[in-house]
């Protein structure tokens, strides 16, 4: 009897047992993610239709018009036809398999990626004569940034002596937590927030709990920073921590701003993340609403996408936006110069890498042996005299604990910094590194912190003042070498002042201004100094360009985005503005090329007339997907009409870019370029080639006549190369001159002659 009621207990748990396990296997597969569901452009002009059908095609995966309802996340419906569900693995599979859904895709995220920056492109208000004051400072235009949002009640937003709002704007201004219609105005034009995405891939946040505003208010003070500088209004007089700064303000001051918030802060993991989906459904709404120009200063994180990957969302939501007219401007990336980290490259964008101005904060560091070298930092405090100096490294005979590693400068003891001025090196780009390893030395009794970091970094002031400056690795080694050679090293650390000169350019369309950009934030940030703080990156170097197209759209309203692009790269300096030669920052120093800068750095005033641009439509995108592997049937749904891809399929050379790039260039190549005359009708340009070193390059026809009747004119190049084995890319450049304009555009080729193994196996 005992042994048949244990065999019922054990057969019992069993089924138990096996009816947990089937329950919890069922949940893992039944498990649902955002995913979104991208059908091309739209089919109808009505965006209730639009989201109609979007839910009859989930009722009839999901069963249920309730089950459709509660699974959809966002339905896009006014710059094309898609929209963001939560689907299982299986229901996404299936649903990626009817013929009217292009692709499928699991939701990403994003991450994030100025007074002096237009008088050092040559904008100064002051100047009666440049095209900023015949726009009218891009009054009519409206700026759509996608970021963390806004806040409103930074001067330079402000919309005195600035006119009614724009007749084709239909947007809006969005409540919701300490926001409301009252903030906007005829500046600050419209605000709107993006959440759902986010929130049904982190559960765990807790919107009551969380420093976050929902709502369009910001609260790191990104979004708030990248608006000033594309658009923000003038506030006079403005110094940063003590430090000369001037007139802040915007490449088109009176433009005015739309600010779609799409990013949000996780404040368990101290990060800031974008869901593509937020972001898809407010470049969706930034379309509808009428932005002239879209910004947006994010991107993927390494290892990138490619330049047309279907999981990359703002590729998608740009190219429609460009089709209706809209210049989409992107940052570039923080990761180079290194090779394969620039984001956001597909050809309809302008991808914007990031530049140092003409200002600097050099802070003279005095080392015992009377070597003075040139720091950066903000500190205004009083002069540091001759001090001891320290590298914590371990002498080899101690069972001490030492670290010369900014960020865990805490784990030395107290006697090995106090009293002393203390090196470290870091390999962070973040301001934490800093504040971290000045607290450290602060809290140990020291005087004093030089930072060894990686060049183009956020430069910004210590908490009270503490000596702490900033040099790049070759300074810092020295420095450490220094230490090294010496029983009682010493230095001594004056105050920093402000230079504005004439310095070498640091650092891939085109490049502006990115680095120690003096702009609006938030005032709940601590190192805001009256709200007002200084950023670097690709972030800030976005929207100048975002202005410079702001103000060319003011002039010229019927050049396409593809236009206006080709005007910013043609006419770009190649040096700064001072003739110096713009080098790449990285671990070590080299001459700047194409890679690095694009065109080179925008140059606002030429740009206007640039002479001849190289100019993309519908038809040209067409092509670039046909030769880069798209189906007929995805690229019909995408363009919302019949295509069919020739065969052979055209060559990706072909692409009318202002730019010629050979990755792979074997035997002789011929490739095509068109241009159009946007300058004067009777015009005569005739062609110069500095060829790429080792690379034959032959332009036919050499002379281009452009007339009432002719206005476009194609040209051929043949390339081909004298090196007998692989290379490296080289670099050169083709311009066509009239004498007044010089349209140039970069050439990069590589030599691949011979295969390696794994080809020729």
């Amino acid at each position: 009897m005992t042994n048949y009621r244990t065999l019922i207990f054990v057969v019992l748990s069993l089924i138990i047992f096996l009816n947990g396990q089937s329950i919890f296997v069922a949940r893992a597969v039944a498990e649902s993610k955002v995913h979104i569901v991208y059908l091309g452009e739209k089919q109808h002009d009505d965006p209730e239709f639009v989201t109609e059908s979007h839910h009859q095609m989930l009722c009839s995966l999901l069963g249920s018009k309730e089950d459709a309802h509660g699974s959809m996340v966002y339905s896009y419906r006014h710059g094309f036809s898609g929209f963001a569900a939560k689907l299982t693995k299986s229901q996404a599979k299936k649903i990626a398999n009817l013929p009217e859904v292009v692709h499928v895709i699991p939701d990403s995220f994003y991450k994030l990626k100025t007074t002096r920056t237009w008088d050092y492109l040559g904008l100064s208000a002051s100047s009666p004569k440049n095209h900023l004051n015949e726009t009218n400072m891009g009054e009519q235009i409206i700026i759509g940034i996608i970021d963390t949002g806004v806040w409103p009640e930074s001067e330079v937003f402000n919309d005195d002596g600035i006119g009614s709002v724009p007749s084709h704007w239909k947007g809006g201004c969005q409540s919701g937590e300490m926001f409301n219609s009252s903030h906007c105005n005829k500046k600050l034009i419209g605000a709107k927030y993006f959440i759902n995405g986010f929130l049904e891939e982190n559960k765990s946040f807790n919107s009551k709990e969380s420093l976050d505003f929902i709502s369009p208010r910001d609260l790191n003070g990104h979004g708030t920073h990248v608006a000033t500088i594309a658009a923000g209004y003038y506030v006079q007089d403005i110094s940063y921590k003590g430090l000369a700064g001037g007139v802040v303000r915007g490449g088109a001051p009176r433009a005015r701003i739309a600010m779609y918030k799409g990013c949000w802060y996780l404040d368990d993991l101290d990060i800031t993340t974008c869901s593509s989906a937020d972001i898809l459904k407010a470049m969706d709404e930034a379309i509808h609403d009428g932005v002239d120009v879209l910004s947006l200063s994010l991107g993927s994180v390494v290892p990138l996408h490619g330049e047309i990957d279907i999981r990359d969302g703002i590729s998608t939501g740009a190219f429609h936006a460009v089709l209706k007219g809209i210049t989409v401007v992107c940052a570039g990336g923080n990761s180079g110069p290194e090779a394969q980290t620039v984001t956001n490259t597909a050809p309809w964008i302008v991808t914007v890498a990031a530049t140092t101005l003409d200002r600097s904060f050099p802070t003279p560091i005095t080392l015992g042996n009377n070597k003075v070298i040139l720091g950066q930092a903000m500190y205004t405090g009083p002069e540091l005299g001759f001090t001891s100096l320290v590298y914590p490294e371990d002498p080899g005979n101690s069972n001490e604990t030492f670290s010369g590693t900014c960020e865990d400068l805490s784990l030395n003891s107290n006697d090995t910094m106090v009293g002393k001025v203390v090196l470290c090196f870091t390999t962070s780009s973040s301001s934490g590194s800093v504040s971290s390893a000045a607290g450290s030395v602060k809290k140990a009794g020291g005087l004093g912190v030089i930072i060894a970091r990686h060049p183009g970094s956020d430069l910004e002031p210590c908490l009270d003042d503490f000596p702490c400056v900033s040099v790049d690795y070759e300074l810092g080694t020295n420095i450490l070498l220094y230490i090294r050679s010496t029983g009682s090293p010493v230095l001594k650390i004056q105050p920093s002042t402000t230079l504005v000169g004439q310095p070498v350019g640091t650092k891939p369309d085109i490049a502006a201004p990115g680095a120690s950009i003096l702009a609006a934030t938030t005032t709940n940030t601590t190192l805001n100094d009256g709200g007002f703080i200084m950023l670097s990156g690709t972030s800030m170097a976005a929207p100048v360009i975002s202005g410079v197209v702001a103000l060319l759209k003011a002039l010229h309203p019927d050049w396409s985005p593809a236009a206006i692009r080709s005007a910013i790269v043609t006419t770009a300096w190649r040096t700064d503005p001072f003739g110096e030669q713009i080098d790449a920052e990285g671990s070590s120093r080299k001459l700047a090329d194409p890679f690095d800068y694009g065109g080179g750095l925008v140059n606002p005033e030429k740009a206007v007339k640039p002479g001849l641009v190289y100019d993309l439509g519908l038809q040209d995108y067409v092509l670039y997907m046909c030769a880069v592997g798209y189906n007929d049937s995805s690229i019909s749904q995408l363009v919302g009409e019949r295509t069919t891809c020739s065969n052979p399929r055209p060559s990706v050379l072909d692409l009318n870019l202002p730019s010629i790039t050979i990755p792979d260039l074997k035997e002789e190549v011929t490739l095509t370029r068109t241009v159009t005359n946007v300058g004067p009708l009777n015009s005569v340009y005739k062609v110069k080639v500095e060829p790429p070193l080792g690379i034959q390059v032959t332009v036919v026809p050499k002379k281009l006549v452009f007339n009432s009747k002719t206005k476009t004119l194609s040209y051929q190049v043949r390339v081909s190369t004298r090196h007998k084995i692989n290379t490296g890319f080289y670099f050169g450049s083709l311009t066509w001159s009239d004498s007044v304009h010089n349209v140039i555009i970069p050439l990069s080729v590589r030599t691949q002659i011979l295969q390696n193994y794994y080809d020729e196996n």
